[in-house]
């Protein structure tokens, strides 16, 4: 196989007359990554239904413990630009490998910590492999494949973020069924370690590998920047999640300042022809990135806390197990698996206004299920919200997969890690925000009325608000391309690489 130099320092593959050689392993590998990226994401939300027994069992406080969650987001957040900038320049098999090797260790440290410190140690460790893990995921999905098959390895890919999120609660929960005694919750952390092993081993035979022809180089006073700016927006977030904000709300601003500092040296970057660690002008010149990023970071505010919002809902409400609580939001994630591998398959035809259908329906099926279960008789209310929770899926899964497609679609291989990271960061940040206020709301009202179900509307109501900015965001960029009537503009490697191209010149 030859191939060709790319900007970033190093090389992509390329090898037939028209530019690009399909790997034949590519939909074995994509398994591969999938089942890898499934684990990292899952590790965010399967860990809440066991809180209660490890605090328990390791003699913790409730803030301590919180940070068996929490601390796992914050160091997953701050590594994801920089480990796709690395995977970008230097090589993106051996970094997601050594991601996934030490995912698989610090799982088995979380599974064997004798006390909370440690515990809280390894998840940090833990979070920061998966961090360096995930954007690697969508630049091999980049790299491995072309036009149709990109968007159909994207709906896979957009099924295991948004499935991954939504099934959390009920895995942990059966774990918990299935594991006997009051350590059974360390199983949450060794059932990662022989699948791992499997995709490791997987992974080492069928993922590509690209020839460099040197080293490329890492913006490290960007590295600083970023991470500096990222952990301060992050940091009072968990600490709101873990006991509080207390003085820390001057964080936001101090992040802010920094996160402007580090665009501009990006810009300089640029101005000066040296790669920069996330090129902005992806922003601004890559059709649909901006938009996308925007998209997503919104929704996740709403998706990702109304997970919790159920859990506490009915485990503490109505006194549900794990496992019966996580069974009685199943039909959410049922919806969602089926509605994005249909999306792979549609978004090339519909574009933004799958976007827009699906926003639609997730916000009518998640509010749909808010009046349900504040006026329905409570001991019938999670089986009458059953097909309106579908409804809802289905709508999720017509906006995770999709806009991560149409957000990275355009974007250049060589950037393809970066972009990725930086999707996946604002993913992080909204899922932040939305775990640490819409519990935070429901506890206040809660508080106040001492009402199960007005508390669950409220809060509900407040994570749908994000879905509606969403929601408006998404129907101003379909407006938009239907004003100007533009076809989908193919990125130059796409153009290049087209048969049909080729074929024409």
């Amino acid at each position: 196989m030859t191939a060709s130099t790319s900007a970033a320092g190093g090389r992509e593959p390329a090898g037939r007359e028209d530019g690009f050689d399909p790997d034949p392993n590519r939909w074995r590998a994509l398994w591969v990554t999938l089942v890898a990226g499934f684990m990292s994401l899952l590790d965010v939300t399967i860990v809440a239904v066991a809180l209660p027994t490890i605090q328990r069992d390791l003699h913790a406080s409730p803030a301590q413990v919180q940070w068996v969650v929490s601390g796992y987001a914050l160091t997953f957040a701050l590594a994801l630009v920089t480990a796709g900038r690395l995977g970008d320049a230097l090589d993106r098999r051996r970094i997601f490998l050594l991601a996934l090797s030490g995912f698989v260790v610090f799982s088995a440290a979380c599974g064997a910590a004798p006390d909370i410190t440690l515990l809280v140690v390894a998840r940090l460790a833990q979070g920061l492999a998966a961090g360096f893990m995930a954007p690697q995921n969508s630049a091999l999905i980049q790299q491995m494949f072309r036009g149709a098959e990109r968007g159909r390895a994207f709906g896979f890919f957009g099924a295991t973020v948004g499935i991954s999120s939504a099934v959390g609660p009920i895995t942990g929960g059966a774990i918990l069924a299935l594991a006997s005694g009051a350590q059974g919750w360390r199983w949450i952390f060794y059932v990662n370690v022989p699948i791992g092993i499997l995709a490791v081993l997987l992974g080492r035979r069928l993922l590509p590998r690209v020839r460099r022809s040197g080293r490329g180089r890492v913006d490290v006073p960007g590295v600083l920047l970023l991470g500096a700016g990222v952990l301060a927006l992050m940091y009072p977030l968990v600490q709101a999640e873990s006991g509080g904000l207390g003085g820390l709300w001057w964080l936001f601003l101090a992040g802010a300042a920094v996160l402007a500092a580090f665009t501009g040296w990006q810009h300089r970057l640029v101005a000066r022809g040296a790669a920069p660690l996330l090129d902005p002008r992806l922003f601004t010149t890559v059709r649909g990135y901006a938009v996308g990023a925007g998209i997503g970071t919104l929704y996740f505010i709403g998706f990702s806390g109304v997970w919790l919002l159920f859990a506490l809902f009915y485990q503490r409400g109505l006194g549900f197990s794990p496992l019966r609580s996580g069974l009685a939001v199943t039909p959410f994630a049922l919806g969602s698996a089926i509605a994005a591998v249909l999306s792979g398959r549609l978004v090339e035809r519909y574009g933004r206004l799958l976007t827009v259908c699906g926003l639609t329906g997730v916000i009518a099926g998640l509010g749909g299920t808010a009046l349900l279960l504040r006026f329905v008789p409570l001991h019938i209310a999670p089986w009458v919200a059953a097909p309106v929770l579908f409804l809802g899926g289905i709508g999720s899964g017509f906006v995770v997969a999709p806009n991560i497609t149409m957000t990275l679609r355009d974007v250049p291989v060589r950037m393809a890690g970066a972009a990725g990271g930086a999707l996946q960061t604002g993913q992080r940040l909204g899922s932040a925000l939305g775990t640490a206020a819409l519990p935070g709301l429901f506890y206040l009202v809660l508080d106040r009325s001492h009402d199960y179900r007005g508390a669950l509307v409220t809060a509900l109501t407040a994570g749908l608000v994000g879905m509606v900015a969403s929601l408006a965001l998404a129907t101003f960029d379909w407006q938009r391309d239907r004003r100007t009537r533009k076809p989908h503009r193919k990125c130059p490697e796409e153009v290049a690489n087209d048969p049909v191209h080729a074929r024409q010149t």
